[in-house]
């Protein structure tokens, strides 16, 4: 086999564009899989002095076959990669590289995002020089006792594959060892690989071989025989089972067959907020979302079911109610491709891929059905979630206050009457994802995302651009907040330089309105959340400072910013004028940006428990109030069981 010489650089862009993946389409009943596409759907890159004059070149001279996007903010890159990676479930990558020093570290939150939520994305990072002979260089944060450190080094705690290259030799291991981390469903997460910047320039001759295109295909585990016989005999020992289904499912395409489970054993069906859309929403069976942000239908089914599997799902605090919706006595099945999430809490393992596991344990179940009365139980809790969500979502919902703002929940059921099956709703962090979450009850399989995994404010705008490079055909709607869009917003002119059109609703309450909402709820006083409350500089005043008065503080004209970075965009002051609004945004050539002040206190109830810390002892009756409280409802915690 001839070799080829090339610098590390060049190798790595040569090996990426060579990658492909054999996608399915989730069918149970067919093996074969669609035509090869490249694995990597591009590039985002911001250059600098650690990777512009190496990777630079490199990347230029593929741009027809792995195309480079610019991103304005190397976080935003990140997060636009990881809102790609959920729209096409796993099965699509992209890159993002940046310079030595901040850039990097920009990094660091989104490599956290996509962790958190099991993600495959891969970062590229300028390094300094592993000669060290200039040393130190721009940017390079010096470890006295430890020069082999760099800044790199803080991506350790938030990916999955981490690599230093310090010979070019190293390519040939540590990209396809990257890859396969990515690819993995148990272990699937971000890859970080640092490029000390000589090391990006030397050569070496590397097997020609080894940039031959390479079919990838993701792996589906199916289950042990002993942990399905005894899943299902736990299973069909039920007489009140639940079924949550997870993020796993969309992400092993497992939609029709926990439908066909379901229906088959009559067994009702909550959804944590990954796997929201996994299930019909008007399905007799289907009882809604679960948890802290879930609904009473959800959380009442959970509380009295006796055995819970739970599918694909890494059963978080805002799922399990900081574990108090289950009753202790009930007994869990983690069916998980991850051997880590499948057995906590001392359940019972299944661990295999959703799809593959969800088919041969219905087999293994025979005839079960589970017992009329329970799925008749599911069918009257969850008329009572549809009622309320209607009337609370409905244009002419009453107010509670004289100011009569539309409400989060108004917003959702306008963005969810406008919506056709090619809409694909995204979110994160704040106050919307729980409105969201309850409000959008699709039919549409995989319409949803809210990045909850980490809750990043600012996730909105990055990982609508994301979604909507993975799927153009569909129609992204970003629903964000005035807090997260002042965070991070620079991915609109993303949008628009790239082409990829994307509307956003901004909701303006005039600040952090939900954690403003959990500081009262904890028995604290309203401070420093609302703009109205924070503190200005008083050079004349006793202690320097005092509480902004309301009519003082600068209002942000959120769309004239969006129209500054090339989008159109529109302020609109009622339900009936945010439809109107997107009707024009569908036939918008751009980016297109509505804006509306909403409720600051308004907002969906129904959720269960959520355990944070409040201080025992406070001089503030209501903080000791409010730890009484967290204590009680901590009594119904399973510890562990």
């Amino acid at each position: 086999m001839t070799d080829v010489r090339l610098t590390t650089a060049g190798a790595i862009v040569r090996y990426l564009a060579a990658q492909r993946i054999a996608i399915d389409d989730g069918d149970p009943g067919r093996d074969d899989l669609g035509d090869p596409v490249p694995l990597f759907g591009g590039v985002y890159a911001i250059f600098g002095h650690g990777n512009v004059t190496c990777l630079g070149p490199e990347l230029a001279s593929v741009r027809d076959v792995l195309p480079t996007w610019r991103g304005q903010n190397e976080q935003g890159m990140g997060l636009a990669g990881v809102g790609y990676a959920r729209a096409m479930r796993r099965r699509r990558i992209m890159a993002a590289t940046s310079s030595v020093g901040p850039g990097a570290t920009n990094m660091v939150t989104a490599a956290a995002v996509a962790h958190a939520n099991r993600m495959p994305l891969l970062l590229l990072a300028g390094d300094t020089f592993s000669h060290r002979l200039p040393d130190p260089v721009l940017q390079q944060v010096e470890h006295f006792g430890d020069p082999s450190v760099t800044v790199n080094d803080a991506f350790r705690s938030v990916v999955r594959y981490w690599d230093r290259l310090t010979s070019p030799a190293q390519v040939l291991a540590s990209l396809p060892n990257a890859i396969a981390t990515m690819l993995d469903p148990a272990d699937c997460g971000p890859a970080f690989i640092a490029l000390p910047q000589d090391v990006q320039g030397e050569a070496y001759d590397y097997p020609k071989g080894f940039f031959d295109p390479c079919v990838h295909r993701v792996r589906r585990a199916r289950p042990d025989r002993r942990e399905l016989a005894a899943a299902a005999q736990l299973l069909a020992s039920a007489q009140r089972p639940l079924l949550i289904s997870g993020g796993g499912v969309r992400w092993s395409m497992a939609e029709a067959e926990l439908l066909r489970f379901a229906e088959r054993h009559d067994i009702p069906v909550v959804e944590t907020v990954a796997g929201r859309t996994s299930f019909p929403s008007s399905h007799p069976l289907h009882c809604g979302p679960l948890g802290v942000s879930g609904c009473v239908s959800a959380n009442a089914m959970a509380g009295a079911a006796d055995v819970v599997l739970a599918v694909g799902s890494r059963l978080g605090d805002f799922a399990t109610g900081s574990w108090t919706v289950f009753d202790r006595a009930s007994r869990l099945i983690g069916l998980n491709v991850a051997r880590f999430d499948a057995t906590k809490h001392r359940g019972l393992p299944l661990v295999a891929d959703a799809r593959e596991a969800l088919a041969e344990l219905g087999t293994a179940l025979g005839d079960y059905r589970a017992p009329a009365d329970w799925a008749s139980r599911a069918s009257s809790e969850t008329a009572q979630y549809h009622a309320y969500i209607d009337k609370i979502s409905a244009p002419e919902a009453v107010e509670s206050s004289s100011d009569s703002l539309p409400t989060y929940a108004q917003v959702v059921g306008a963005v969810a009457r406008a919506a056709d099956r090619q809409t694909y709703v995204v979110t994160a962090a704040g106050g919307l994802p729980g409105e969201t979450i309850n409000g959008w009850r699709s039919d549409v399989e995989h319409s949803f995302d809210c990045e909850f995994g980490y809750s990043c404010m600012g996730y909105e705008i990055s990982g609508a651009w994301g979604a909507k490079q993975a799927m153009p055909d569909r129609d992204v709607i970003a629903l964000v907040g005035d807090g997260s869009y002042l965070m991070m917003n620079s991915d609109l002119y993303s949008s628009v330089l790239s082409g990829h059109k994307i509307t956003v609703v901004v909701c303006d309450n005039g600040g952090y309105a939900v954690i403003n909402r959990l500081q009262l709820a904890q028995g604290g006083e309203s401070f420093n959340n609302f703009l109205a409350e924070t503190m200005t500089h008083e050079p004349d005043g006793p202690s320097g400072a005092r509480l902004r008065a309301n009519e003082d503080r600068p209002h942000v004209d959120f769309a004239a910013h969006a129209a500054s970075l090339g989008c159109t965009s529109e302020a609109v002051s009622s339900i009936a004028e945010l439809e109107a609004a997107l009707a024009r945004a569908r036939t918008s050539d751009r980016s297109h940006v509505i804006v509306l002040s909403t409720h600051p206190t308004e907002w969906t109830e129904g959720g269960a428990a959520w355990q944070v810390g409040v201080p025992e002892v406070s001089d503030r009756p209501e903080i000791s109030e409010a730890a009484a409280a967290m204590a009680e409802a901590m009594l119904s915690q399973r510890p562990g069981l």
